[in-house]
This record gives structure tokens, sequence and C-alpha cells, in this order.
């Protein structure tokens, strides 16, 4: 679990279950608080000619002191209203950089797209070598265009009402949000006046397209209620000892086997004051469930800030081939080999994946071939 945090009971709405996220001490140096954006299409500059682009429905606005007082929230701001003379389209907007600093003491970043930003960025360049087999873009432009998709928060079954009914516990810093039993998202944020703001972002958020139809498939989820042993209970001390007991066998279930974020690379991308901005990617492990995401982290390792974002089964793949293509320098054969099948096999499974634009297309079309042609044994 996530050090500096407690779990609370869940509290499940439909397909929906909200964990809390608790923390006894706050952290009170370092606040958030939301700017929102219009509804159109951003294009964020990344420098050396690449750009992202994406529905960034708010910014997240980080405010550090320097000395380690307490800092105020800013509350929630309405940024550049559309001029009422213009007809209704779909607008752009262009925005400098993920994270920004734009003041000696405040930071402004995009929640999960720079986590996001991250995981497109994953080889982004393509073969470091020209290898024949390489289409000529493959080599000269990389992965240029990359593109995922994802269904915002709204369109969830169920989570607009799980956040409207539910209790904010006292003391509550963030929470774990399970969509039918699978983790979807964990946040995270260092003051329960910051949560209580940011609360209704978990609505502008994306989550994946497999846990936008778990919501669909099943209708509601089980409770895991602890029983308390009626009899050790003889007074009200023994009530509290069991009430104890029930919550700290739910917190450890949670911990050791429903919270399943496990970062394997991170990556600074902005140091203000004591504290660090940082994103990490997952072990790209198609076995197992694998988590983008970006945290603020103290000098000790406190996390005050943490959004992740669960890849789908598919996105896993894709970001766990081209882990393999680098590790062996984009070599088809020598990839093949360690990934325990032939080069059509590769072939094929990065044209399922969406990268056979990256290929020949006679390399394609032999290892279509070689799927066709009848088997012969003996």
């Amino acid at each position: 679990m996530i050090e500096g945090l407690r779990t609370g009971p869940a509290q499940t709405w439909g397909a929906v279950r909200l964990v809390p996220l608790l923390r006894d001490e706050p952290i009170t140096d370092l606040r958030l608080h939301a700017r929102l954006h219009d509804d159109e299409l951003s294009i964020v500059d990344l420098g050396g000619r690449a750009a992202y682009l994406a529905y960034v429905p708010h910014a997240f606005v980080a405010s550090w002191t320097g000395d380690g007082t307490p800092a105020a929230a800013f509350g929630t701001q309405l940024l550049d209203p559309r001029d009422p003379g213009l007809p209704r389209v779909a607008g752009l907007r262009f925005r400098r950089r993920m994270a920004r600093r734009e003041d000696r003491h405040r930071l402004r970043f995009l929640p999960l797209h720079l986590a996001l930003e991250g995981y497109l960025n994953l080889q982004f360049g393509g073969p470091p070598i020209a290898w024949q087999e390489w289409t000529r873009a493959a080599v000269t432009r990389g992965l240029s265009p990359r593109v995922e998709e994802a269904y915002r928060g709204a369109a969830v079954q169920g989570l607009d009402d799980a956040l409207r009914v539910f209790e904010v516990h006292p003391g509550q810093c963030g929470v774990a949000v399970y969509l039918a039993d699978a983790l979807a998202s964990a946040f995270v944020v260092p003051h329960p006046d910051d949560y209580r703001a940011l609360h209704a972002t978990l609505l502008q958020d994306f989550y994946g397209e497999l846990l936008y139809h778990y919501t669909q498939l099943y209708p509601a989820v089980p409770g895991f209620d602890q029983p308390v042993n009626a009899a050790r209970v003889h007074t009200v001390d023994d009530l509290r000892a069991e009430l104890a007991r029930v919550r700290s066998e739910w917190a450890a279930f949670h911990n050791d086997v429903m919270f399943t974020v496990r970062a394997q690379t991170s990556l600074r991308v902005y140091r203000m004051g004591r504290f660090t901005l940082s994103r990490f990617l997952p072990p790209m492990n198609p076995d197992t469930d694998n988590h983008i995401g970006e945290t603020i982290t103290t000098e000790d390792g406190t996390v005050a800030y943490l959004k992740t974002y669960r890849l789908s089964a598919a996105q896993a793949r894709r970001g766990h081939l081209l882990s393999r293509l680098a590790e062996h320098d984009w070599s088809l054969d020598r990839t093949a080999a360690a990934l325990g099948t032939d080069r059509p096999g590769l072939a094929l499974r990065l044209d399922r994946a969406g990268f056979g634009y990256l290929l020949r297309p006679d390399i394609l079309d032999a290892a279509r071939n070689a799927a066709r042609a009848p088997r012969r044994d003996g």
C-alpha cells in the first residue's frame, strides 16, 4: 500500500466500489486545485517537433511553499470563456508543455495526460538500426502518429452516482476506484480539503474500454463485509476490539490482494522545492495488471499526489512488444526468439497490435501466407 496512507471502509454502488484512502497527517505545504478548460481539443507542444493531441478537460495547479508553511488552495477556476459571438465549433487549444511553471511556487500540469504521454512515447523513435524488414517511414519517423482511446468517467455507468452519494470520510486524501472489482484508478492528494475540491474531477478522468464494459456486464459487485464475532463481545471495549480487527483484516485484504499498482520505471518531470513530480510505467507484463501514472513525492519518498490509469490488455501487449523490440535493437529474429516464436509469428503479433504499418508489405504478406498454409506433420 502507499506509504503514509491507510485504507478506509469501502462503499459500493452497482459495479463501482470506492475505497477511501486516509492520511493521519495531511501535507500542508503542497496544495492542489483544478483549472477547468473549455470543451475543446488541446494540442500540447512537447518540443522537438512533437505534439500531443487530446481532450484535456482540466489541469491541476500545484502550489507549494519553500519554508514548509501551510499553503491555501485557490479553488476551482474557469478560464478563457468562449466568445458568445462565435459559432459553436470543435475548438483547438494550444498549450505549452505537460508541466509548466507559472510562478515561483506554482506548477501547472495535465493530470493523467502526463502519464499517458509517457506511455505513447515508449520507443516512439522506432528502429535505431535500419533493418531491411522495417519501412522507410518506420526508420525515419518512428511510431508517429501514436493513438490510444479511452472513455471519460462520465460515461462509466454508476460512477457519477457513486461519487455523488458516497460519504467523504474525515481525513480522506484519496480514493481507489474499482469497476467490477478491477482496479481502475488510484487518486491521492496532499490534504483533505484538496480531495473535497477535486472529488468530482474523477468524472473527467479517462478509463479503459474494458473497464467501461465491465460496468455494463456486471450490474453489482458483492460486499466484502467482515462479520463481527458476537461470542467475543461482552463489553464496549470488546466491541471496539472486534471493530478494529474487522477493519484491520479488510485493510490487509485490500492492500495485499486488490490494490495492484506496481511501478517499474520512473522518470522525474519537475523538481519543486522539496517535492518531485514524476511519471511511471509498469512492468508491461501481459499476464498482470498494468498501471501508468504520475506522482508527487517528498524528499523522503512520501507520496503527496498520485493518479493512475489502468492499461487494457491490448495496451499492455503493445507496450510489451515495444519493450522487447527495444531490448533486442528491433531485430525481428532476436526478438522472435526471445518471445518463443518465429519471424512470421512476430510479424503477425505486431500486425494484430496495430504496428503492421511499420513492417514492409512483403514481410507481412509472407507471414500471412505462412499462417494460411496447411500444416504438414511427419
